[in-house]
């Protein structure tokens, strides 16, 4: 997974309550917070009726697309994104660079309120995302394979060994 490093239950409940702050703050329709690679992580408001899975890989894609642009343009990133629709509006953002933030607002709601709250909301992300990243180096194990020598590597794949 390209988003965030594996979040307990409780890491999940603290993104999932920011998400619905941001939603009532902003007076948005809905918030989608997704991996990088596309996989939703939270949502919150009027998810119902949206797909939210082909929504989320869509803007994946163009989030990476995007990238390729700033890179042609030797910029580091654009963090951000709108998308302004007759009915809906979409305000992107990129979240500590391993999240997603997407905002949907209508006309109950403006750009400026938007971009504020996401502000706010992505800074607190960030934070638990790396309280997630520092808890997860704490609890991880060294990996067996790196008890593995080149000698013990050779013998795996031997064939003249003799059962």
């Amino acid at each position: 997974m390209s988003g965030p490093d594996v979040m307990f239950p409780e890491e999940q409940q603290q993104i999932a309550m920011v998400c619905q702050r941001l939603q009532r703050d902003a007076n948005a329709k809905a918030v989608l917070l997704i991996g990088r690679d596309g996989q939703a992580i939270a949502d919150a408001g009027d998810v119902e009726e949206l797909d939210v899975t082909s929504l989320s890989s869509l803007t994946a894609g163009n989030v990476a697309a995007t990238g390729g642009i700033s890179k042609i343009l030797r910029e580091k990133d654009f963090t951000s994104q709108f998308h302004e629709g007759e009915k809906i509006h979409v305000h992107i953002t990129l979240v500590g660079g391993k999240a997603i933030l997407v905002v949907l607002f209508d006309e109950r709601s403006s750009l400026g309120l938007v971009r504020l709250r996401v502000k706010k909301s992505s800074d607190e992300m960030s934070r638990l995302f790396d309280q997630v990243a520092t808890q997860s180096k704490s609890n991880s194990q060294p990996s067996i394979l790196t008890e593995i020598t080149a000698k013990d590597h050779a013998n795996l794949f031997n064939d003249s060994v003799k059962i």
